[in-house]
């Protein structure tokens, strides 16, 4: 975030996402200096690594804090909107991409262009089975993704898991600081906070191969599980060398913790090494007073900065953009009714963008059901969250819902050609 720090008020979010705040954990692109790093299982799972240029990559814009889905695409003609919101509703006349119901956010105009080319769309009412409003919770039972399952195993892994290959690149945490649960699982992941992070621990300008043939002489004879997975270890280091070569054009991008963060991963994606899944994180989207009005303020701040990096992301992909598709997703969304403070509880059912390779853009789905008007409504929840994955699943990589989304029957959305 750029102009927004020295303006929340020290309580506008609630205490149990303090932790995991911008400044935290899961904030963006904070912890860009950070080495890479292969995470819980990863490193002594996977027997060889052949990485090869993938036919779709997915990446994952996570909304850390539960995004106020009512304000990024606002239903308008629910009568219920306005009379909920004297302070921060978002007028009318000044929506953009506006229907008979919904309107954008007017500071998604940088993305209006993948909207009118037919490449960026919404889905309103989507969230999980169940009401949860516990940060921690729903961000692990989002990306977890197996309700009821004792397998520690994302959604994303187990997706990786049904590709072609077997190499760490596949799926890739570009989001510095811990890996999210997405990714976690058999398949082994990687974890960076920007391309020229990812050595080998130990392995500086000046060592001259040195660390590379110790670890050669230590693991190339063992035929252990752990030897197999450093062995693959470091060969997705060489692997990863074209990415590297990829020219870094940060500079086009918004200043910010997101804009660096795509920035990396475009670049990565132009090396076109083999990465299939990757997460980023957008923190500090925990509304819970002052969070502005249409034309100033917190949600004007998150707003602008998230559309401006996606923006600058399509337009960095050169030939690679016919193979990248962009999901966002948010923990759950807020109250309908504002508080107070000017600002927003934790609500329930949200919105979700989907951009890029296989989209039937331009226009909005989902089913809507209408909003209340009680202290305690919330936006209800139409389309499981798993149903929008499962298209980008089954469209864009032709694996299995069943694998992906265990004991999950996916209901279709539309939003989603075949490859």
């Amino acid at each position: 975030m750029t102009s927004q720090t020295d303006q929340t008020p020290a309580d506008a979010c609630c205490a149990e996402f303090a932790a995991v705040s911008r400044r935290g954990l899961f904030s963006g692109a904070i912890a860009l200096a950070g080495a890479t790093t292969f995470v819980g299982s990863a490193a002594i799972t996977t027997s060889a690594s052949s990485a090869a240029p993938a036919p779709s990559v997915l990446v994952v814009v996570s909304l850390r804090g539960a995004a106020d889905g009512l304000s990024l695409v606002v239903p308008h003609a629910d009568p219920a909107y306005h009379q909920a919101r004297p302070g921060i509703a978002v007028p009318t006349d000044r929506l953009l991409a506006r229907d008979g119901m919904f309107g954008l956010h007017p500071e998604l105009a940088p993305l209006l262009p993948l909207w009118t080319n037919g490449t960026l769309a919404a889905v309103h009412a989507t969230g999980l089975p169940a009401p949860n409003r516990s940060h921690f919770a729903a961000m692990e039972a989002v990306e977890d993704a197996d309700p009821g399952s004792a397998a520690r195993s994302g959604w994303l892994n187990r997706l990786i898991g049904t590709t072609a290959g077997s190499s760490p690149l596949q799926g890739f945490n570009l989001a510095g600081g811990v890996t999210p649960t997405s990714l976690f699982g058999r398949s082994a992941t990687m974890s960076a906070g920007k391309v020229d992070d990812v050595r080998l621990p130990g392995e500086g300008d000046d060592d001259q191969g040195r660390r590379r043939r110790s670890l050669r002489t230590m693991w190339d004879h063992d035929r252990s599980v752990l030897a197999r997975g450093m062995r693959a270890t470091y060969a997705a280091v060489d692997e990863f060398g074209p990415a590297k070569q990829a020219v870094d054009n940060t500079a086009s991008y918004p200043a910010t913790d997101l804009g660096k963060a795509l920035a990396q991963v475009a670049r990565a994606i132009r090396g076109n090494v083999g990465i299939e899944a990757v997460t980023v994180d957008q923190g500090d989207w925990d509304m819970h007073s002052g969070m502005g009005t249409a034309d100033r303020g917190w949600m004007v701040d998150n707003t602008r900065e998230l559309a401006g990096a996606i923006a600058a992301f399509f337009g960095d992909l050169g030939d690679q953009a016919g193979k990248v598709t962009l999901v966002t997703i948010s923990e759950f969304g807020r109250r309908v009714v504002e508080n107070a403070s000017q600002g927003l509880d934790h609500g329930y059912g949200n919105v979700m963008f989907v951009a890029g390779a296989g989209v039937r853009g331009g226009q909005y789905y989902g089913t809507w059901p209408g909003l209340g008007k009680t202290d305690d409504a919330d936006l209800l929840v139409t389309t499981d969250y798993r149903s929008v994955l499962a298209e980008i699943v089954s469209k864009r990589f032709g694996a299995s819902t069943a694998t992906v989304f265990p004991r999950f029957s996916p209901e279709t959305v539309g939003v989603m050609t075949s490859l």
